[in-house]
């Protein structure tokens, strides 16, 4: 702290103390005001479980408030860079700061000080909080306000390893039951063996799949033989878990790293086609935070020249550049997983794209 005090000036201090202190009050005020249209619209679902303000919140709003800060996080903090420093290029605070010898870059110190802090939490929110957090909002609306929604997943194929392919009719992910289920293993390029079962089950306790009905046919050349167990059930292991036949959206953001890294080596060999989805997913915990920078660059370079009207122009401008910065954020991720664009270049393309105007923008600044 000794280090730190010695290194910042006064000039350091107040910039820092502005811009966390707007981007923490501004971010608290959208998060309370979504919160309030957010328990306006799913009231009758907290009545329907009667459920009490602690159930609610440990239920629902544990989960949900940490993600509705991680998503305005990079427009609250554009929003807040420009609103206080358009503020003091309005009450000319910046031109004596430059005309007293301080270089435009120096001027930056503190605005990118301020950010690094914003990356830092972001970062480690992305990989250690939210995926737990994620889990707890994504739990609740799956089962209870999405419950009318499909909640099976049909016609699945699926490469277990090199050998082993199964085959799923439906998948109920309510029950974690699949019907009609099949399993091929194979020695190269020859079928050795064909288990085909009217139920599959999973059973949470044991962590393993039980079959219901089950028969099994085994290949050795030209001698065939076939075990029928019918009425019997049979416990069996197997590499795969119920989350890998969800028909929900929102799984792989409840996923912690661990899992997510997993789930991309398993995704390699079984080729199921959500390889998009999952890369996007962890490329985006990794270099979205780097908003912080980009976003902080270019209010900076909007909002330091004092223009008649006061702060309400740069601010204006700053809420379209950042719901642009959204926008273009979402048809990345769309392109990514529908469209074949990779998923590391839609991740960094839109912090790319604003990156380089920031920089144009810093150039055209008044130094």
């Amino acid at each position: 702290m000794k280090f730190i005090k010695q290194r910042l000036k006064i000039i350091d201090s107040f910039i820092i103390g502005k811009y966390l202190g707007t981007f923490v009050y501004t971010l608290v005020l959208f998060v309370v005001i979504i919160v309030i249209f957010d328990l306006s619209e799913k009231l009758d679902d907290f009545l329907k479980r009667d459920l009490s303000i602690w159930q609610t919140i440990t239920q629902y709003y544990a989960g949900a408030i940490p993600f509705y800060v991680n998503m305005l996080s990079p427009l609250i903090n554009f929003i807040a860079v420009i609103f206080f420093t358009a503020k003091m290029a309005d009450q000319t605070e910046i031109v004596p700061i430059l005309s007293g010898g301080v270089s435009f870059n120096r001027f930056l110190r503190p605005y990118l000080i301020s950010s690094f802090i914003i990356f830092s939490v972001n970062l480690v929110s992305n990989l250690y909080i939210l995926p737990y957090t994620n889990q707890i909002k994504n739990k609740f609306e799956n089962e209870v306000v999405n419950e009318k929604d499909p909640s099976v997943k049909t016609n699945i194929h699926m490469k277990v390893d090199n050998n082993t392919y199964i085959y799923i009719d439906n998948f109920d992910n309510k029950t974690n039951i699949g019907y009609r289920f099949s399993l091929d293993k194979f020695q190269g390029d020859v079928l050795k063996k064909k288990l085909i079962a009217d139920r599959i089950e999973w059973d949470s306790l044991k962590r393993v799949w039980k079959m219901v009905n089950y028969s099994t046919r085994n290949i050795d050349g030209l001698k065939e033989s076939m075990v029928y167990a019918n009425s019997k059930t049979k416990d069996t292991i197997l590499d795969m878990k119920p989350d890998d036949f969800s028909a929900y959206q929102n799984v792989f953001e409840s996923m912690s790293g661990k899992e997510l890294t997993d789930k991309i080596k398993k995704e390699r060999i079984r080729g199921s086609g959500i390889m998009s989805d999952l890369l996007f997913e962890q490329y985006k915990r990794w270099f979205q935070p780097l908003s912080a920078f980009v976003l902080t660059l270019i209010g900076v370079a909007l909002s330091s020249r004092k223009v008649r009207g006061g702060v309400g122009l740069p601010l204006g401008i700053g809420i379209i550049l950042s719901f642009a910065y959204i926008v273009f954020n979402q048809f990345a991720k769309m392109f990514s997983t529908k469209g074949g664009l990779p998923p590391l270049l839609a991740v960094l393309l839109p912090t790319l794209f604003f990156g380089l105007l920031g920089l144009y923008l810093l150039r055209r600044a008044p130094k």
